[in-house]
């Protein structure tokens, strides 16, 4: 009897064991289905609803085609950049949109040609401290349009597109801004010394801070003047950094335009003296670093595959500078002008997860990047106006040829040329350095950049087919511009 209760009570304890056992390896199995199905979902929603990306723009001020070591520079030291271009693309016929500063602003933020929204002029290059104009309040910027996906956006550094309050970047799309509203050789101080003399006189002369009485503004509001320019890059970079972090979780804009290497220049301490190249090489190093940091933020925070990066310059580099005006490497002259040196500009594209490796030698412009940006976040671009842009996000991908064959030239209010995949109509020019000053009763240039990238060689009387060809392509886009805006930069504060 005692045996067979024993046996009893180890047959239930058997069974017992089994029955729980079987039990949960079933509701563990459910658990693990239930995962599975689960990261499915996530995973297909990450892959057919993934996030608009991050944006940011690195603006360079006056930077030339020949400032960078990818681009041909024997010694200056750009790693960062370099590395955009290995991991991303690096663009060789990248133009800014003019070859001075506000216009070439206002044809990056609403991707129309400056001469479209009045925001360039035949009496006034750019935007001064007396000017009560500046972009006008009708025209979309990028900033303006990401909000359509509720993007953060912020301005960090040099906006030059009117420095008065109902002007300022915070009327214009952006949620905050750090920065100078002007070039930083304004608000020049009387009976200080003149730059150019200066650096004529002695290549490494420095300038004094105090010879420029330029604002540093937050927001609306000044809070430092004047500005210290020593510091301005390395401010502005820790801005930029912090903008990033604080919305690492959201979609957001950075636009980052430094002020430099326009000069007068200023590099930081960390910087300063330890290029090779004097004043210019060390101020290029510090803005490289820069690239460096914010590339090295969103790999940090784990954002890198949703974050595209841009790096352009607004024009190419100021020749009248010497040893300070950097190179436009083997193009033809610099800032000012519409030879190639002035709007052909050193840009690169970095994004793990948006941007397939390649050199790519397609025709393009920061003038693009709104309707590229558009494309990428999901946005859409105005119906209500005549736009310029192109989508470059096929070719940004790896799955298209660049949409861009064609290239207009404004400065001052005027058309100067056109370009198409290989060869440019030059009817107007300016002189190579002093560059406000133009050439009269010259023939026009026709240049076959295919070949000539220097623009040495002026085929005008060998190939008149071309010019009348290229001429005619003039002639529709003078029509074309015939309603644009009037003139934004020609009118002053009254006193």
């Amino acid at each position: 009897m005692a045996k067979q209760l024993v046996y009893s009570l180890v047959l239930f304890s058997v069974l017992a064991i089994f029955i729980n056992s079987c039990s949960f390896s079933y509701i563990k199995g459910e658990e693990e289905a239930s995962k599975g199905q689960a990261s499915k979902i996530e995973d297909s929603q990450s892959k057919g609803m993934q996030a608009p990306p991050n944006i940011i723009v690195i603006f360079a001020d006056d930077m030339g085609y020949g400032d960078v070591a990818s681009f041909g520079n024997p010694s200056i030291r750009t790693p960062n950049l370099d590395r955009m271009g290995i991991e991303g693309q690096r663009w060789t016929q990248f133009y800014s949109a003019d070859p001075v500063c506000t216009p070439s602003r206002a044809g990056l933020l609403t991707g129309r040609y400056p001469i479209r929204n009045g925001m360039t002029s035949k009496s006034r290059g750019v935007l001064f401290p007396d000017s009560d104009g500046g972009l006008p309040q009708g025209e979309i910027t990028i900033a303006e349009m990401l909000k359509q996906k509720d993007y953060a956006t912020a301005c960090i550094g040099k906006w030059h597109l009117g420095h008065l309050p109902q002007h300022l970047p915070t009327t214009q799309g952006f949620d905050t801004y750090f920065g100078i509203p002007y070039s930083n050789d304004m608000d020049f101080v009387p009976g200080s010394e003149n730059y150019r003399d200066s650096v004529i006189a002695d290549p490494n002369f420095y300038p004094k801070i105090t010879s420029y009485n330029v604002p540093l503004m937050e927001n609306t509001t000044v809070i430092e003047r004047p500005a210290d320019q020593t510091t301005i890059t390395k401010r502005c970079t820790e801005k930029a950094v912090e903008f990033i972090t604080e919305n690492k979780d959201n979609p957001f804009f950075l636009y980052l335009p430094h002020s430099m290497p326009h000069i007068p220049l200023f590099a930081n301490k960390e910087f300063y003296g330890k290029s090779s190249t004097g004043h210019y090489g060390d101020v290029i190093e510090e803005i490289d670093w820069c690239v460096g940091q914010v590339m090295n933020t969103v790999e940090d925070l784990g954002i890198a595959d949703n974050t595209l990066i841009v790096f352009t310059s607004d024009n190419g580099p100021w020749l009248l500078f010497q040893s300070h005006g950097g190179s436009a490497g083997l193009l033809r002259a610099g800032k000012g002008t519409s030879f190639e040196g002035g709007q052909r500009v050193p840009t690169f594209f970095w994004g793990p997860g948006i941007v397939k490796q390649n050199t790519v030698r397609e025709l393009g412009s920061t003038i693009d990047l709104f309707h590229t940006f558009a494309s990428l976040s999901g946005c859409t671009i105005p119906n209500d106006r005549k736009m310029d842009s192109y989508d470059l996000s096929g070719v940004l991908k790896g799955d298209d040829i660049g949409p861009r064959k064609e290239f207009y030239y404004w400065a001052y209010g005027e058309l100067i040329g056109v370009r198409n995949l290989t060869h440019k109509l030059m009817v107007d020019k300016r002189e190579e350095i002093v560059y406000w000053k133009k050439l009269k009763e010259e023939k026009p240039y026709l240049f076959n950049l295919g070949v000539d990238q220097s623009e040495k060689y002026n085929l005008h009387e060998k190939e008149p087919e071309k010019v009348a060809e290229m001429q005619a392509m003039l002639d529709r886009h003078l029509v074309d511009t015939e309603d644009s805006l009037p003139d934004n930069l020609a009118s002053r504060i009254k006193k």
